[in-house]
């Protein structure tokens, strides 16, 4: 068996960031809309595809090398809204509803509460144990962009030093 070639790794690191943003969409398009996080974890994965495409296009295979950074920064957020989701720990007041309204007056609140977000960070909308009956399938979409992410680090990585 051969190995793959750096470009090989590349496109697929590439197509992993196509596909995650494709099903993005798709979930949004089925109404699961985004919240704050959601939009945060995507950006990454637009930015690796830019990397990808030009990586591919040019021939420049260095910039594996900033798409495996890509890959880290996106698994990261992937981590950080999954532990808000199951309210491990606390996230963005913006996306949360969180923070302390002791002392605040009726109309502030009000002015809070119209300027707070429709979708929830800490909220989960979907999960895979919903499609298959299974419980010990309690993976989100955060989980899901956390470990994929995780993983396609590594085929950055791999691409990246294929060429060192």
């Amino acid at each position: 068996m051969t190995s793959l070639s750096a470009r090989q790794l590349i496109f697929i690191a590439w197509g992993f960031s196509v596909l995650s943003i494709a099903g993005a969409w798709t979930f949004q398009s089925l109404g699961y809309a985004p919240c704050k996080l959601c939009y945060w974890q995507r950006d990454p994965h637009y930015a690796a595809i830019v990397i990808g495409a030009v990586a591919l296009a040019a021939r420049w295979y260095w910039l594996a090398w900033p798409g495996a950074l890509m890959a880290a920064a996106t698994s990261a957020l992937g981590f950080y809204h999954s532990g808000v989701e199951r309210q491990w720990w606390p996230g963005p007041t913006s996306c949360t509803g969180g923070g302390n309204i002791s002392g605040i007056s009726a109309e502030d609140l009000l002015t809070q509460l119209e300027a707070a977000p429709l979708v929830r960070c800490d909220e989960i909308p979907w999960r895979m144990s919903d499609m298959i009956p299974w419980d010990m399938l309690d993976i989100t979409m955060a989980n899901l962009n956390a470990v994929g992410s995780l993983l396609i680090v590594f085929v950055w990585l791999a691409a990246a030093l294929k060429r060192a």
